[in-house]
């Protein structure tokens, strides 16, 4: 295992695309020392918008007036950025004392972070969803804290179900293709599937767990399982009876979604951030969101988490950073950080304060179902970009069984 190539594979794949903006460094790396008596912490953040950064300043002045021993060095870079910056640092021996970024794992299989139950206090432990606990482990043990969360449900335009003669969503595969013949025979193209390079094994994810499968887990993958056949199969089916968008192997899934705000789709799956552009740029469209439809009608959503952690550097800085993280976790300061950048908790407490926003809710249901990508696979990177590469052969006729195969030797490295 090359681990120095692991970390630098990890970074480099962002789990949230909805990402850009300014960076401000603290540009000396970890100081390890203090300033003035108190300790300092180095804090590397992703920026998610526009406001993330004065958000952090604003949650670093209000725990430094309570926690006069320590302060914080605020450093917010773009994801254009964060992935590079963070490798030179490290290279340099000059880390974050803690970080926000998506991956993780490369890191900890360097032993460069420290174990959550070292940074962070058992209250604040325990009050993570189950799931994404797991999603952030790596042999039992969890190395990442859970920092914010996005889900999948499915949209469906309303008007254009009214239309169909359709009276609620669909729950099992049964039901959609049910459905879309109907919306196809009123005129509406069904369901957009964008299978498109930007996020098709989102998509397809969709679909395999759907069937039951999915991707793996941390140590192997299983793109070709059976289950993932039914999956692929059922995807052929829907694009071959015309109920999705023409060419869907080439559509991405961003303009895809602004066709459905546009009241031109009977359904596709979307994420928390569409609530809000529905909002912005088509107000008047009446549309519902419902759980995934899956072969059986079990609920699911494949979710994404992106992670703090901390890094042993060469002053131990463990309680200060308990001090902080625990600090930012509290349901009050927690749950308005993540209602002011649009994403979901990632903390049951927080999903308890926020269950009474209905924009949000039929989202937080389903976070305890929630599935992830097998990113603490060395292999899931290579396998990812199989999958966006070569996914959408489903719609040229390629056979699902062979296909699958075939990313399955990309993935193994074959």
């Amino acid at each position: 295992m090359k681990k120095s190539l692991r970390w630098g594979a990890a970074v480099a794949t962002a789990a949230v695309a909805t990402m850009t903006l300014a960076s401000c460094g603290f540009g000396g790396g970890s100081s390890g020392g203090s300033s003035g008596g108190a300790q300092t912490l180095d804090l590397m953040v992703a920026s998610y918008s526009d406001n993330t950064k004065a958000e952090w300043e604003q949650i670093i002045k209000d725990f430094e007036a309570k926690n006069s021993g320590t302060k914080v060095n605020l450093d917010v870079e773009s994801w254009t950025d964060i992935n590079n910056v963070i490798k030179t640092r490290i290279q340099a021996g000059k880390q974050p004392d803690i970080l926000n970024i998506d991956a993780f794992a490369g890191f900890a299989a360097d032993d460069l972070l420290y174990p959550a139950k070292d940074i962070v206090s058992s209250a604040t432990l325990d009050d993570f969803q189950d799931a994404f606990k797991k999603n952030a482990s790596i042999d039992g043990t969890q190395y990442g804290l859970p920092f914010i969360a996005s889900a999948r449900a499915l949209f469906y335009n309303k008007d254009s179900f009214s239309k169909a003669g359709i009276s609620e969503p669909p729950k099992t595969w049964a039901d959609f293709e049910a459905d879309a013949a109907k919306l196809k025979a009123a005129g509406v193209t069904p369901y957009g599937m964008p299978l498109g390079s930007e996020e098709a094994q989102a998509e397809t994810a969709i679909w395999f767990y759907g069937a039951g499968g999915g991707y793996g887990d941390e140590k192997k993958l299983t793109i070709d399982s059976p289950e993932n056949v039914t999956g692929a199969t059922e995807m052929q089916k829907i694009i071959d009876q015309g109920f999705t968008q023409a060419n869907p192997g080439s559509t991405n899934r961003t303009p895809l979604m602004n066709v459905f705000i546009q009241g031109q789709l009977g359904m596709q799956v979307g994420l928390p951030p569409t609530v809000g552009q529905l909002k912005d740029k088509n107000p008047s469209l009446q549309y519902g969101i419902a759980p995934i439809p899956t072969k059986d009608g079990s609920a699911f959503t494949l979710g994404v988490a992106d992670h703090l952690m901390a890094f042993k550097n060469k002053t131990d800085k463990t309680d200060a950073i308990k001090k902080f993280l625990d600090y930012f976790y509290s349901k009050d300061v927690y749950t308005k950080w993540v209602t002011a950048e649009g994403f979901l908790p990632t903390t049951k407490s927080g999903a308890d304060a926020m269950g009474s926003d209905e924009t949000i809710k039929p989202f937080l249901d389903l976070l305890p179902n929630a599935k992830f990508y097998p990113s603490t696979n060395p292999n899931w990177s290579a396998a990812q970009g199989a999958i966006q590469s070569q996914i959408g052969q489903l719609g040229q006729g390629a056979k699902p069984e062979e296909l699958l195969k075939s990313i399955q030797a990309k993935a193994d490295g074959q």
